[in-house]
């Protein structure tokens, strides 16, 4: 079996619908990669789509900066591994962290889908058998503007069935009084026996991040993510070692070497990542390494149903993980993108697909409507 054609589809909301927030379910890439045998493998880059197409389609400068795609046409797509360090050391000088490692991960989502289809078994058989078959969700979803905002978007997700809340980003981090306000809201609206999650958006210094994880305590709030910039190690090393609430990151490091050095250095407790930032194979290995550490690995997500797929099956493979991220943006790349929506169960769990390969395919009219020409 031979790879003949890697196509990157750019796709978009139409531009009155983007808005300045930090969601990913505004916009995407799709790869699609096609075989000699008729198979053929999808995959997801959760990054600056526009960009990481270019680093995908782009043309031959010389041995250490090629675009994927030819490095790819030809290659026999089971080559897994073989293939990943084929794309890694043919984008040297222009890849190793940052968009060039997404764009590696999305081809690698595909790969394994061809892979699991050309062999009748879903990914999660592939990467060494699961562990669990669901697991329980949190439903994603930014803050409100205030404290009553955000429980009354609290209520809405615990009432369709979610035992978990995440809430981020917005207006956190502008004030002291709004940072708790908004969490207090968060606990009244999700109500006792539910858990609160809270993402800060990269958005304090090491002593206000250790002074809030203090204030949050009472709050009995599930982890803290993302308090601090994400270069910002010393700061990390400063909070994980005063806070008694877990601290997740990770989501914003792609690639096995970059996340084992914030691992090492950071101290963190929930190593967060993203597989349309990753692939199956470098998460694999970066979750071996944060398991070895004693640490716990969870899923990031905030995309379209593939990444959602990838995460699924991914971390039914993996012993520590405990929870999912289940993004619940309403938006046609979250929902529309797949055919299969993946919906949480009565009892708040998530089901990883049994098809063969992601057990997921593509919505295509979905793509026609809202890809980027």
């Amino acid at each position: 079996m031979k790879i003949t054609n890697v196509e990157a589809l750019e796709i978009r909301l139409p531009e009155t619908e983007v808005l300045d927030k930090a969601s990913s379910s505004q916009n995407s890439l799709i790869v699609k990669i096609r075989t000699d045998e008729g198979i053929t493998g999808i995959g997801e880059i959760d990054s600056s789509p526009r960009v990481a197409k270019a680093a995908i389609d782009a043309p031959f400068s010389h041995s250490f900066a090629t675009g994927l795609a030819r490095v790819l046409v030809g290659e026999n797509p089971l080559d897994i591994r073989i293939l990943n360090q084929k794309m890694y050391r043919a984008t040297n000088y222009i890849g190793r962290r940052g968009v060039v490692v997404h764009a590696i991960g999305g081809v690698d989502i595909a790969l394994w889908d061809i892979a699991g289809k050309f062999l009748g078994q879903p990914v999660y058989q592939l990467l060494g058998g699961a562990y669990r078959k669901k697991i329980r969700a949190y439903a994603s979803i930014l803050f409100g503007r205030d404290g009553d905002e955000t429980a009354e978007i609290g209520r809405r997700w615990v009432g369709e069935g979610f035992t978990a809340v995440k809430f981020g980003w917005g207006p956190m981090g502008q004030e002291e009084n709004l940072d708790l306000e908004l969490v207090a809201g968060a606990r009244r609206g999700v109500g006792p026996k539910a858990d609160v999650l809270v993402d800060a958006g990269c958005c304090w210094d090491a002593a206000t991040a250790i002074r809030r994880s203090h204030q949050f305590e009472e709050m009995g709030i599930l982890w803290l993510e993302e308090p601090l910039e994400q270069d910002d190690l010393a700061g990390y090393a400063k909070l994980t070692s005063r806070s008694r609430i877990p601290i997740a990151a990770g989501e914003g490091d792609s690639g096995r070497f970059a996340l084992r050095e914030f691992i090492s250095a950071s101290g963190i407790d929930v190593v967060q990542i993203d597989l349309a930032r990753n692939g199956f194979t470098e998460a694999v290995r970066i979750a071996d390494y944060a398991e070895d550490c004693g640490l716990r690995v969870v899923n990031h997500y905030y995309s379209t149903g593939i990444n959602l797929a990838a995460g699924l099956h991914w971390l039914c493979t993996r012993k520590s993980a405990f929870i999912l991220e289940y993004c619940v943006e309403e938006t046609p790349i979250r929902w529309g993108v797949t055919k299969q929506r993946m919906d949480i169960d009565s009892e708040g769990y998530a089901h990883v697909p049994e098809g063969p390969g992601l057990g997921v395919e593509l919505d295509e009219d979905t793509i026609d409507n809202l890809r980027v020409s």
